[in-house]
């Protein structure tokens, strides 16, 4: 591992072609790695690791960019979405969307959304939704915070939508489902 320097850092955030090969960067919040060039979204300079070789940023732990294809060969869909899934897990408070999942994890929305489905069954939109019920179903059975601070820290900060999507999801408003008596049928993912 190598230090990020202001040239490496600029050859980062202008894609730069001509650097492609003389250095890879990993990002520590994906667990991704790429080639300088890479189109995706510049990751935070504190969030990157530099490596010489695709091997050394293998043997790291980091998986290749979908996108750019550091390693030359492209990284099996089980995997690419096992990393956005748990993205998703470790980040559901966060605003998520296809669109920004695709740039975070280095795919395009379509790919994302058609991997997906077919390895999930179900898509990254519905599997944020059933993380975020899941996460809210433990605040509110944990905690005495009201059903719009559950919402906010679930990522669903607009009140009306939140339950809403509860109640679509558990057949119970989130007050409902506080004051009900939990069953083995309200587990989670």
């Amino acid at each position: 591992m190598s230090e990020v320097t202001q040239e490496r850092w600029q050859a980062i955030i202008e894609n730069d072609a001509a650097s492609d090969g003389q250095f890879y960067y990993a990002v520590k919040t994906t667990g991704i790695f790429c080639r300088p060039s890479c189109k995706s979204r510049p990751p935070k300079k504190e969030n990157i690791s530099i490596f010489a070789s695709p091997d050394e940023a293998m043997s790291a732990g980091y998986r290749p960019c979908k996108r750019c294809k550091p390693t030359g060969s492209r990284l099996p869909d089980e995997e690419w979405v096992a990393v956005v899934t748990e993205y998703i897990d470790e980040h559901p408070h966060e605003a998520l969307n296809l669109h920004s999942l695709a740039e975070l994890c280095h795919g395009s929305p379509y790919h994302l959304h058609r991997t997906f489905k077919r390895i999930k069954g179900i898509t990254p939109l519905e599997y944020i939704q059933a993380v975020r019920v899941e996460r809210a179903k433990r605040l509110l059975l944990g905690t005495d915070l009201p059903v719009s601070d559950v919402g906010r820290r679930v990522g669903l900060p607009n009140t009306p939508y939140f339950i809403t999507l509860f109640k679509k999801n558990t057949g119970l408003t989130p007050a409902g489902f506080r004051q009900s008596p939990v069953s083995p049928a309200q587990g989670g993912l």
